[in-house]
């Protein structure tokens, strides 16, 4: 860290930090009643509410959202004529998944080789803890130097696009110069990195009926159409042999030009097996970043323990289809709904309901904003130059952002680096990278501030 004012106290805000994301990650905010109960999220709302309410922030609000989710608004106002800058962040999480796989309980924040793991400390409560430690400290060294504006969304993770939907009846609310994404990551611990790329997605779901009800697969296997069989035919035509996302009519021949992922860098963060070849062709870049990848989240069929001699009668599945830049999310899901219908074998009816979709997102990396931005993270990472990535996930507000507000500059950066292992078991969080990314909020907003002026003066 730098030996200035400003880094020294960052640090001293850390513990509050910790104990903080610790309150949060307590929470099991995942926006899906039918996995956890929707006062967890109700609650979770509450508590950032609260805490920016504890910041000065006025006009704070509970917005009740489309898809039945809470987001979180707050003004805090800043000097007369001041920039605008909306900060982002949001509550909800992924689901634990096994929670036994879990080294230690996902909803308790536990300090473990120098990182602090729980679901959600990294995607995306520490974002919110990044953004009011930036502004903590400047409160400490002359006072926050523009208007910002909190926007904690409650359904991000679900992509059921409450908050977009939001922002477009009420367009006035979210209205800023310039907008940080605090939701993505550096390229790995140590490196400051701002996301230029986001791919969008689609997410359906596939049922397939063949039978009026199950049946003994003695008596009537061998002729009888099983639907599980005939999802998985349908399931693997999605993948040409060597693993690459085959949807009828999408392109999936793009490449990345810019910063490379090395395969030996990428194996180690993805925890490839020994022997177990990567997927798909072109570079690794080309296939996180610029082109679609698609994947089954999940199955619904019984499971092997007190599984009965049956051909079954249906089955469904869950697939996410990650969507680069240049392709749209709405023709994207055209072409999956087609391609799935069209794989059926002997006639199984299939039917595709739509359950999120998001645009893909281009920033503009020439903006004012990303030279502040740059120096600012220079600093705050001791000299290490700023780098400049893609992010194969999807944050489907950017989009919706863009539209509203194209003079608005939008900047993606985040604590969700390589070893964060978000959506997965074990997620942490470096607390070395939350105090450097509060730090290097802190320095650009106080740029950027001093670059509006000069500009207008």
């Amino acid at each position: 860290m730098p030996d200035s004012p400003l880094a020294h106290t960052v640090a001293s805000l850390q513990p509050r930090a910790r104990t903080e994301l610790a309150e949060l990650v307590a929470f099991k905010s995942v926006a899906d009643p039918a996995q956890f109960p929707r006062s967890e999220c109700e609650a979770a709302a509450e508590w950032v509410a609260g805490a920016l309410r504890s910041e000065g922030f006025t006009d704070v609000a509970l917005l009740d959202t489309p898809d039945g989710t809470r987001s979180v608004y707050g003004f805090l106002p800043g000097p007369a004529g001041a920039p605008t800058v909306l900060l982002y962040a949001h509550y909800d999480v992924q689901p634990p998944l096994d929670e036994s796989a879990w080294i230690s309980p996902p909803f308790e924040l536990t300090e473990r080789d120098g990182r602090w793991y729980g679901r959600g400390a990294a995607d995306c409560k520490g974002g919110l803890i990044m953004h009011l430690t930036a502004l903590r400290a400047l409160k400490e060294h002359g006072g926050v130097p523009v208007n910002v504006k909190v926007i904690v969304e409650g359904s991000e993770e679900q992509g059921t696009g409450g908050l977009e939907q939001y922002a477009e009846a009420h367009p006035e609310l979210l209205t800023a110069d310039t907008i940080v994404i605090g939701d993505t990551g550096n390229f790995r611990v140590g490196l400051p990195t701002v996301t230029a790329t986001l791919r969008g997605m689609t997410l359906v779901r596939v049922q397939v009926e063949t039978l009026e009800g199950n049946l003994h697969s003695g008596q009537f296997g061998g002729a009888a159409p099983d639907a599980l069989a005939a999802l998985i035919r349908i399931l693997d035509s999605l993948r040409a042999e060597d693993g690459s996302a085959v949807v009828d009519g999408l392109e999936a021949d793009a490449s990345w030009e810019g910063l490379q992922y090395a395969e030996e860098e990428f194996r180690k963060d993805a925890k490839v097996l020994d022997g177990v070849e990567l997927t798909g062709s072109g570079t690794v870049a080309d296939r996180v970043w610029a082109r679609p990848a698609v994947t089954v989240l999940g199955i619904d069929c019984p499971p092997v323990v007190g599984a009965t001699p049956s051909v079954q009668a249906g089955a469904r599945a869950l697939v996410s289809l990650r969507i680069p830049p240049g392709t749209d999310a709405v023709k994207a899901s055209e072409l999956l709904t087609a391609h799935l219908e069209k794989a059926a074998p002997w006639g199984a009816r299939v039917t595709v309901e739509q359950i999120g979709q998001g645009q893909p997102f281009r920033a503009d990396t020439d903006s004012p904003a990303y030279a502040s931005m740059a120096e600012a993270m220079r600093e705050a990472y001791d000299g290490t130059e700023m780098q400049t990535s893609g992010m194969g996930g999807s944050i489907p507000l950017c989009n919706t952002l863009a539209a509203l507000y194209p003079q608005a500059e939008i900047l993606l950066i985040g604590l969700s680096e390589p070893e964060a292992q978000i959506h997965a078991v074990n997620e942490s969080v470096s607390p070395e990278e939350l105090e450097r990314l509060s730090l290097a909020e802190a320095l650009f907003l106080q740029r950027y501030a001093r670059q509006y002026e000069a500009a207008g003066s």
